[in-house]
């Protein structure tokens, strides 16, 4: 069926130095991460020709004038206000022409080798058309940055899974760390750094723009597999994630966003579910209104 063939190029190893890579990073008042991420790059980018595009989504901590003052090779897309996570991904990626889309969050410190190990990932593989890397906060400690697709029950152990991690709970720091350490097919990887042939990504309508933050990752990677194509997780690729600094920085509006998200993937991917979480999330006082704000606890 031509909607389930491989739509990703054919490349050598001898011809991978060939390919362009497009990393596209959004930020946010990412004015404390930004520089790292991009002198990760500059240090570690791997072999492949790379072009990369800042899409600052309205900061108000100077992030865009400081990427242009620092970094004045780097394009920098001002989107005029805060678009959101998906619909900032897109603007990048049709400013783009590489072969390749990297999706890197500015809170990111590349590994050296790491780009280079997911490009091989992808190539080795002509069935596969997205994957990504072992991420690790910045002591080391392994992120559970895959998993299964969402729903009830693999929510609830992707939850147990990093709460116990994020907490050191020793049997649960142990699982994990076992499970980042082998290479896998996956339902979905972070888009915290996400890399994927642009043909797949387009073939997939690229990142679903309903979603604000959150799950726009998972929702791309199940459009990707539904047309018979893979994911993978490649742990011999290390990326640092200095993760968590918006959801302390805004607790509500982070929470909101992330529930408003879920009910919208549920609602889309597992629609006999949605109303069930709505009525738990309406009792539980954490359904988002409808212009997207948390209703406060009494």
């Amino acid at each position: 069926m031509e909607g389930m063939r491989g739509v990703g190029p054919q490349y050598s190893r001898a011809s991978r130095a060939l390919m362009r890579i497009s990393i596209v990073i959004v930020t946010y008042n990412s004015r404390s991460d930004i520089d790292r991420c991009l002198d990760s790059i500059r240090r570690h980018g791997g072999s492949a020709t790379r072009e990369i595009v800042v899409v600052d989504n309205h900061s108000t901590d100077g992030t865009a004038a400081a990427v242009r003052d620092r970094w004045p090779s780097v394009p920098v897309i001002g989107v005029g206000s805060n678009v959101g996570f998906a619909r900032a991904n897109n603007i990048g990626v049709r400013q783009t022409t590489g072969e390749l889309v990297l999706f890197l969050n500015p809170d990111t410190e590349i590994q050296p080798g790491a780009i280079d190990r997911l490009v091989a990932a992808l190539v080795a593989r002509p069935d596969a058309a997205a994957a990504g890397p072992r991420l690790v906060d910045g002591s080391g400690r392994p992120e559970l940055s895959f998993g299964s697709m969402i729903g009830p029950l693999a929510e609830l152990r992707q939850k147990l899974l990093v709460r116990g991690n994020d907490r050191g709970w020793p049997i649960v720091a142990a699982r994990v760390q076992r499970l980042t350490s082998i290479p896998r097919e996956v339902d979905w990887v972070s888009g915290a750094c996400l890399l994927v042939w642009r043909a797949d990504a387009e073939a997939a309508g690229l990142f679903d723009e309903r979603y604000f933050m959150y799950a726009e990752d998972v929702d791309l990677c199940a459009a990707i597999r539904a047309r018979g194509r893979k994911v993978l997780f490649v742990p011999g690729a290390q990326v640092i994630h200095f993760r968590g600094k918006s959801g302390a920085t805004a607790p509500l509006a982070t929470a909101a966003a992330y529930r408003a998200s879920q009910v919208a993937f549920y609602e889309k991917h597992r629609p006999a579910w949605a109303p069930i979480l709505r009525r738990y999330l309406k009792l539980r006082r954490l359904l988002p209104d409808t212009s997207g704000n948390l209703p406060e606890r009494p």
